[in-house]
């Protein structure tokens, strides 16, 4: 077993093609793929560590936990560039980021004041809104059953603010173009602090993209949730650490 974890390991972090790393522990092609397989799933269901000792499964875990320490939390979606789906396919311009123009898988991450990776989720195609996946994940119902939880977010997620104003904060609108320069002045001094703010979020995001397998996923989509949650939880326990 530890072999099968340290092989998995070594693939998760360098994404090395699989014949290579059985040439360098000296076994077969389908002993490192059956290695993976096995091993995959188990880190990616581990949760994310937090420095209580308390592991977070679900955002409603999040959220709860935010509630019971008094942290406020920060929200920012992330997206990975996928292989193209193949032609004809249905739903394939699903995976055609706005943003990025390219094809995409997009999750949502949230992190503390302190850029720990508290969770990775909401897992969707790119062309999907960052709040919107986050919607459907159940954010409002939560933040509604724990009303004394703050988060900060970027300008993507207005919306939620607008709906949770003593709860959310975004950026706030820029102004129009023939606006006075005092409401310049205080809007960029606004935005510039809410950025400070939610900063550590994006420090949060890059770590797990460190990881090789996580510049670009070249595998099978429907593994790649998996490798992710397996990378983030494996980060976490490191950021828990410190």
């Amino acid at each position: 077993m530890r072999d099968r974890l340290l092989v998995t390991l070594a693939w998760l972090r360098l994404a090395m093609p699989h014949e290579a790393l059985a040439l360098l522990y000296g076994v077969d092609r389908s002993t490192v793929s059956g290695a993976v397989r096995q091993i995959r799933p188990l880190l990616a269901n581990r949760g994310f560590a937090t420095p209580t000792g308390q592991r977070l499964h679900t955002l409603a875990d999040v959220l709860a936990y935010a509630a019971a320490e008094g942290l406020t939390v920060r929200l920012d979606g992330t997206e990975i560039q996928v292989r193209r789906p193949k032609a004809n396919r249905p739903g394939r311009r699903a995976f055609v980021s706005g943003k990025k123009k390219q094809n995409t898988i997009k999750a949502t991450a949230v992190s503390d004041g302190g850029g720990r990776l508290l969770w990775l989720g909401a897992f969707r195609p790119g062309r999907m809104h960052d709040v919107t996946a986050l919607r459907t994940d159940g954010i409002e119902d939560l933040l509604r059953r724990h009303p004394d939880v703050k988060a900060e977010a970027d300008a993507g997620y207005q919306g939620l603010a607008r709906g949770f104003p003593a709860q959310v904060s975004a950026p706030p609108k820029k102004p129009r173009k023939d606006a006075p320069a005092e409401e310049t002045a205080s809007w960029e001094q606004r935005r510039h602090q809410q950025s400070s703010e939610r900063i550590c979020i994006e420090h949060a995001i890059a770590e797990p993209k460190q990881w090789r397998s996580l510049h670009r996923w070249i595998g099978r989509r429907e593994y790649f949730e998996d490798t992710a949650l397996a990378i983030a939880a494996l980060v976490s326990d490191r950021a828990a650490a410190r």
